[in-house]
């Protein structure tokens, strides 16, 4: 029996290992602060840890996103990701901040335990090192520095090695735990502890007893005695498999433990279909049982003795035995710092692999379908197209009860969870799939020449002519919250503008969305494109949607400023289109018409209150405090039920003020509004552009001269003089609809319809023209002549 006692600078406590834990070399560290401690119990006076798991260990998780329900996890930690590149020595920082995302999932309740290699890289590390200094140092002052650096080291063998180095490797680990003052004990394993029935039984009970501790196992093969490993004799079935090397070690490991998730480590990305590097391979993001024979593999790992092949089989043997399994790049500088967190929160990092096929195709085919049905798409005549629309139009009006049923059934399941203004936006009725209709039409016009037209033609030289014509952007990734109405709009700008569309609505209106695709669906099959527009209803998180920089080409968000804000943060190489907030201005003038302003204020804030477009600031000039017309305003957003809150300077002109602001860049997106008081237009404008968000800002005033210079100094996408902020709408524009607002100055700004899904690229004609016939000495000159670009039709 063994007993310890831990001091820490606090009060101590004793375990004890049970009389069965005979067989196994075991070390630890014992420093474990009574923060770290879960849950205390004794039998007998023997204290020790518990942690109630979650789950019930039998089937693999079939999907990422339950990952995060993990308990017990394995790392499995590979020769490449320990050791550094010259193979002698440990990746010291790359250790360290897998320790620290160890401590924070073992700190979380969980039971972490490390398969690692490098024991043999430190061992030789120390070795040569040894080597080196046992020459004789007259020998080496004789020979010269330039003779010592190449003095020859023998060729050292891997049970020496490993020997040497697993003490240092154990005390590495211990050292860096300890910073998170979590214990580590070091196992280390033969097949025989495996196969050996006593054996495995002291082993499995050796490590149960650990995890009650609050210890972490750091379990590696005993390199210094182990045999070589049987040829074709692993792998064999579920009963059956060798530790060879680490993979093995680990898959079985994971197995005997009935752990929750096995990750595995390596110097690569994931499992890909052909060898890494070469230009056909592609990433696997998730694998299944059966798919071997779709992998070409490749040679194997730098250092160690496993190659991918032998990570594939250890993972299937370890999915088989009821262990999920992610494989992963522990090297990578920039992901490695949280790869293992990363996964255990489901996001989409390496190959995960699941026994449950998901009945539709994956998000990755989704994305090769819309851009193969984009491009066809984009050959149709623009007749074809506008066909197309009017299809979709038909369709809306025409199904408009089963499109309403579908609509009731999440209004339902939102009633209670979603506040009032996205029950608003989740909303559909006969008026607003009739306004649809008339939008796709007028969509449906404006398309007869969008993708193709010529922009700018020139003549280079003599048969030699150049021209920029509009082509679509690719494949657009649209993500909306609560707007089911927003599908069918976004779907025609697609396909008017003949690009491939992805698109991800909220779940709370999945029964809507899944309707009016299969009605868009239907409205494409009539020229066999179908394919061109998917909805993503797989369990894909936002951000791992962000990451397809390959198969995306824009992202445009419909929703939330924080759904903005997060996308905008989360994509990965990949131009995101929209405005992060709707902090829309008025402001009134000191000539403002009495009749005008109040009529503009309740539209701007009271017909809409939730959408982008709602005024949320109202600035007032100086002159019109207690004046008819502020007390007429004032009346009127106490009769619509509007919260009003106090700029600082109006707070400091009332005795009794309204609640003041928190913060004068705040978008209400309900019956709430801002008022604050400025001296001049200029005031005005100066406000706007540090306190706005750029969408809209508008000027009441009857002062033409006012009016021009606010429309000219007021740097945003949309500026106003005499209207509603609501206007601010791709429909009330006359594009038909749009895909939503943006505020960025690159491409397009504002409501962006059409003309905002639409690229260019340059057609160049020639008659076997060579850049040297205009050199200096050469035969031709540039013309460089602007020629008659044809007529946009209008009609």
């Amino acid at each position: 029996m063994l007993s310890r006692v831990c001091r820490s600078g606090s009060p101590s406590f004793t375990y004890r290992l049970l009389p069965w834990v005979q067989s196994t070399t075991l070390s630890r560290s014992c420093r474990v602060q009574p923060s770290a401690i879960r849950h205390v119990r004794s039998w007998s006076n023997i204290p020790f840890i518990t942690v109630p798991l979650s789950r019930t260990h039998g089937k693999s998780f079939a999907h990422r996103s339950e990952l995060k329900h993990a308990k017990r996890i394995v790392v499995k930690l590979g020769s490449a990701v320990v050791t550094r590149g010259d193979e002698c020595g440990l990746a010291l920082g790359r250790l360290a901040s897998i320790v620290e995302q160890v401590s924070v999932l073992q700190n979380q309740g969980r039971e972490m335990m490390l398969v690692t290699s490098g024991a043999v890289a430190f061992g030789k590390q120390r070795l040569r090192h040894e080597i080196l200094l046992s020459q004789s140092v007259r020998q080496a002052l004789h020979s010269g520095q330039n003779q010592l650096k190449e003095m020859a080291i023998p060729v050292l063998e891997a049970r020496a090695c490993a020997a040497a180095g697993q003490s240092g490797l154990m005390a590495l680990y211990e050292a860096m735990f300890t910073q998170y003052s979590i214990c580590a004990a070091q196992i280390l394993v033969t097949n025989l502890d495996f196969h050996d029935e006593q054996k495995r039984r002291n082993l499995n009970g050796t490590l149960h007893e650990l995890l009650r501790m609050n210890i972490v196992p750091i379990v590696n093969t005993n390199d210094a005695v182990v045999p070589p490993a049987e040829p074709n004799s692993d792998l064999q079935g579920v009963n059956v498999i060798s530790v060879k090397d680490n993979d093995s070690l680990a898959a079985r490991l994971a197995v005997e433990m009935k752990t929750d998730l096995l990750i595995v480590l390596s110097d690569v990305e994931g499992l890909f279909d052909n060898p890494p590097g070469s230009d056909d391979a592609k990433l696997i993001d998730i694998f299944y049982p059966g798919d071997q024979q779709s992998v070409t593999f490749g040679t194997k790992s730098r250092v160690g003795m496993g190659g991918m092949e032998a990570k594939v089989k250890a993972a299937l043997w370890a999915l088989q035995g009821g262990t999920s399994v992610v494989i992963a790049n522990g090297t990578h500088p920039k992901v490695s710092g949280h790869v293992i967190t990363d996964i255990v929160e489901g996001k989409k990092v390496g190959t995960f692999f699941s026994e449950v096929k998901p009945a539709g195709p994956t998000v990755e085919q989704q994305g090769e379908m819309a851009r193969s049905g984009g491009r066809m798409l984009a050959t149709l005549e623009p007749e074809q197209r506008a066909e197309i629309i009017h299809h979709l139009a038909d369709l809306l009006t025409d199904q408009r009860d089963e499109i309403l049923l579908a609509n009731k059934k999440d209004l339902e399941e939102a009633e209670g969870r979603l506040a009032a203004p996205l029950l608003k936006r989740l909303s559909l009725s006969t008026s607003k799939l009739n306004s649809l209709a008339i939008g796709l039409r007028q969509i449906a016009a404006s398309s007869q020449d969008s993708v193709g037209r010529v922009l700018r033609r020139t003549r280079i030289a003599k048969d030699l002519e150049l021209e920029q014509v509009t082509v679509p952007i690719g494949v657009l990734l649209v993500i909306f919250e609560s707007r089911p109405d927003c599908l069918p709009q976004v779907a025609a700008l697609a396909i008017a503008s003949g690009n491939g569309l992805l698109l991800k609505g909220g779940k709370e209106a999945s029964h809507s969305n899944r309707i009016l695709h299969l009605l868009t669906q239907e409205a494409l099959s009539i020229h066999g494109i179908k394919e061109a527009v998917q909805l993503v209803n797989t369990r894909e998180e936002v951000e791992d949607l962000c990451r397809l920089d390959k198969m995306i080409d824009l992202i445009i968000p419909r929703g939330s400023s924080q759904l903005v804000r997060n996308i905008q943060k989360a994509a990965k190489g990949i131009p995101v289109m929209g405005h992060s907030e709707g902090i829309c201005h008025m402001y009134v003038d000191s000539e403002a018409s009495v009749d005008k302003v109040t009529r503009l204020v309740r539209d701007s804030k009271c017909e809409y209150p939730a959408a982008c477009n709602a005024l949320e600031t109202l600035l007032i000039h100086r002159d019109l405090l207690r004046t008819p017309l502020f007390d007429q305003i004032i009346d009127m957003l106490r009769v619509e039920q509007v919260k009003i809150h106090a700029g600082p300077k109006f707070a400091s002109y009332l005795t009794f003020s309204p609640s003041e602001v928190k913060s004068l860049r705040t978008e209400y997106g309900d019956l709430e509004l801002c008022i604050e008081v400025v001296d001049s237009v200029q005031e005005a404008i100066d406000h706007i552009h540090k306190y706005g968000s750029s969408h809209t800002d508008v000027i009441v005033t009857e002062n033409e001269k006012t009016a021009e210079f606010f429309l000219q100094h007021v740097d945003s996408a949309c500026v106003f003089w005499n209207a509603s902020t609501r206007f601010s709408d791709g429909y009330r524009f006359g594009l038909g609809a749009e895909v939503g607002i943006s505020t960025s100055r690159i491409h397009a700004r504002g409501p962006v319809g059409l003309e905002g899904l639409l690229t260019t690229k340059w057609l160049l004609r020639g008659q076997d023209h060579v850049v040297s016939d205009f050199s200096e000495h050469g035969s031709l000159k540039y013309l460089h002549e602007n020629l008659p670009v044809p007529q946009r039709n209008t009609n």
